[in-house]
């Protein structure tokens, strides 16, 4: 039997959840296409993404460390792909759409600049006049703008929902504005789930990159009550050799009751707050998707230790001063004379701000691109 995008979405119908967002019922895309006959809108939506050029250019993106630091540690590319791991199971607990959840995962660090968030914080500096830099709405320009794959439109061309979902992804560390998407109105319980899978995914690698690294050790986490309940929970004590399994083994219960409690704590969120439609998702008063009271304690310890003891760490802090005088000096360097830019980003100059034109090149950059970028800009025996 053959099952096509009818069929899909007659099954999404009698399966998901009266608040989950249903395929069929899209608000739809900018420019009018003709569907998929084998897939429905969401699933098109996110084999659009895992297309892209941005896409493939996150496997040479920092993540925590810049990728000749070592092969095993996550780059931009990996945790993408752990989030989308995460909220496709975060999704199907609560029985929500995976495909659209998938999509928004995937999607959400399109418009990461290199090197990190040292990178987006000297974009966003130097952009300071010029409607900074946010690596959420610099993904949903990518997929708005920037990618130019089909001969109507500039773009993806995606649904209304996935980029809804985009706009409104939010962390401690991101924050984005959503004109034009019901800035009023909370975030679909897909992208919702998105945002909290984004978070556990970066606690639970950085701990394990760190610990990997040598940026502190286990004896250092012993102030934490999280860290305290995984080690008994595996069997580890003070004193024993730490090694790789034991490590994998904690990281992988950490991620264990992380989605536990996401998904019992949001259960209870839906049957309390009686949620029946995705509009009294995004009307509610908070989000819906969320920790625990107690496990919110215990993550908020986690991050804070990894603030100071990882992302302050003085090899990460000379990365990002080098990071920020090289896209600094590029950036610079291209306002001065935009003839330096490549042709194809000359073109844009044809319908957007010089200032926007670097900016959009510069974070397209992988780490790799942009240390070549600026020797053959500033380095005499570097070959132009």
């Amino acid at each position: 039997m053959l099952y096509k995008r009818d069929k899909l979405e007659e099954i999404e119908t009698a399966v998901l959840a009266p608040y989950a967002l249903k395929s069929a019922a899209s608000r739809g895309r900018v420019h009018p296409e003709k569907e998929s006959a084998t897939r429905t809108a969401f699933e098109r939506d996110r084999d659009r993404i895992l297309h892209t050029t941005a896409f493939r250019r996150l496997e040479y993106k920092t993540q925590v460390f810049v990728f000749y630091e070592g092969d095993h540690y996550r780059t931009r590319l990996t945790h993408t792909l752990e989030v989308a791991q995460l909220g496709r199971s975060l999704a199907r607990g609560l029985g929500v759409n995976q495909d659209l959840t998938e999509a928004i995962c995937l999607a959400h660090d399109l418009g990461h600049s290199p090197f990190g968030h040292a990178g987006e914080y000297v974009l966003n500096r130097l952009m300071k006049e010029d409607g900074g830099f946010n690596h959420n709405t610099q993904s949903f320009r990518v997929v708005t703008e920037l990618e130019e794959r089909y001969p109507g439109f500039k773009g993806l061309n995606l649904t209304y929902e996935t980029r809804e979902g985009m706009l409104k992804h939010e962390t401690d560390y991101d924050q984005s504005e959503a004109a034009g998407y019901e800035p009023e109105k909370r975030a679909s319980l897909e992208a919702q789930i998105a945002n909290l899978a984004d978070e556990s995914a970066y606690n639970a690698h950085d701990l394990d990159d760190g610990l990997r690294a040598g940026l502190f050790t286990p004896d250092d986490l012993d102030e934490l009550t999280i860290w305290q309940e995984l080690r008994d929970t595996v069997g580890w004590k003070n004193g024993r050799s730490f090694t790789h399994l034991i490590r994998h083994e904690i990281i992988r219960e950490l991620i264990g009751r992380t989605i536990s409690d996401i998904l019992n704590n949001t259960a209870d969120n839906l049957t309390a707050y009686q949620i029946d439609s995705p509009e009294k998702v995004q009307t509610h008063r908070d989000n819906l998707v969320g920790y625990s009271a107690e496990f919110a304690v215990k993550v908020r310890q986690l991050k804070q230790f990894l603030y100071q003891r990882m992302y302050r760490h003085y090899r990460l802090m000379r990365m990002q001063a080098k990071a920020e005088r090289f896209i600094s000096e590029m950036f610079h360097a291209y306002l001065k004379e935009p003839q330096m830019l490549p042709v194809a980003a000359q073109e844009w100059l044809n319908h957007t701000p010089l200032h926007r034109v670097v900016t959009d090149y510069i974070a397209g950059m992988t780490d790799r691109y942009a240390l070549d970028e600026w020797q053959k800009l500033f380095d005499p025996y570097h070959p132009a």
